[in-house]
């Protein structure tokens, strides 16, 4: 899913496309409030928008078993400022931010007991690739593309592969996706993520002050990155998840032709049909002994 040839604006502007974290279940037992959250998430979306006129922010909720576009700055015609605030834009997004969470609530009561409560992490990051390469087909002129994973919810052992997929088209597309993780233990997907695409990945230790991380860390373009001292990713988390249970895991088997990992030896591998070591030379050994046996 390489990226269409196309021009830039210019090295400053910025396609910033959000991937907002409404899983209730996190938001209900998580220290910082949901509504505090989006004060913050709010003065950043006004602060991007205004560092620069042509700059465009995109978000898409993420829910539990859902996610959709909430908001989309080139389609709000009525950008109207205020005392420095964006009424419409609050308005129209909080509307349909609302609109989804009561559709996602009432999908949430048909799912079974015992799923992980993670976000459809997935399913929005999909999303934001297909939004990005729709810019990039659609003219002469686009800005610079990046994706912000705003995430608190926990990492779906069961999306790994196909995460991991879109991961690398993004890294082919040259689009870097940053994350902020706001849970209490950090994200494996989200720091491979940024790390493959080049991105950057925090974890704010005091939310109270989430909206400073954000514009000190997220709200940079990726042209004022190259001289600009940005966190480094210190001890990424590259575990995989077995395709077998998906379980994440330190260690396991990896099929030699397909690279599915599996937690426990298995006899033939479930994804390709291909048999392994022993078991291969056990068959092997199995019909030559059927071959030697005479007929009587």
């Amino acid at each position: 899913m390489a990226s269409a040839p196309s021009k830039l604006y210019a090295d400053d502007v910025s396609l910033v496309v959000v991937l907002l974290d409404t899983n209730p279940f996190f938001w209900s037992s998580s220290s910082l409030s949901f509504s505090q959250f989006l004060s913050h998430v709010l003065a950043f979306f006004n602060a991007i928008l205004t560092l620069n006129q042509l700059n465009q922010v995109v978000v898409i909720a993420t829910g539990y078993n859902s996610c959709d576009y909430i908001f989309d700055s080139a389609s709000d015609l009525n950008r109207s400022f205020e005392n420095g605030r964006m009424p419409v834009m609050s308005s129209s997004l909080l509307q349909k931010l609302e609109e989804f969470l009561i559709k996602d609530e009432q999908l949430s009561k048909e799912e079974p007991e015992g799923r992980i409560k993670s976000s459809l992490f997935l399913g929005s990051l999909s999303m934001a690739l297909c939004y990005i390469q729709r810019v990039f087909r659609s003219g002469a002129l686009h800005p610079h593309p990046r994706i912000l994973c705003l995430q608190g919810s926990p990492d779906g052992p069961e999306q790994y592969v196909a995460i991991m997929n879109a991961i690398f088209s993004a890294q082919r597309s040259e689009v870097p996706i940053d994350s902020c993780y706001i849970g209490a233990q950090n994200s494996a997907f989200l720091q491979q993520a940024s790390y493959i695409t080049g991105g950057v990945h925090h974890k704010p230790q005091n939310l109270d002050g989430l909206f400073q991380y954000l514009m000190t860390i997220f709200a940079t373009d990726l042209h004022s990155r190259s001289f600009i001292h940005l966190p480094k990713p210190v001890g990424v988390d590259f575990r995989a998840s077995c395709f077998c249970h998906k379980n994440t895991i330190d260690m396991g088997y990896v099929c030699s032709v397909c690279l599915s990992i599996f937690c426990k030896h298995h006899k033939k591998c479930s994804t390709c049909g291909s048999v392994f070591g022993q078991a291969q030379s056990e068959a092997a050994s199995a019909s030559d002994k059927k071959r030697k046996t005479p007929e009587t």
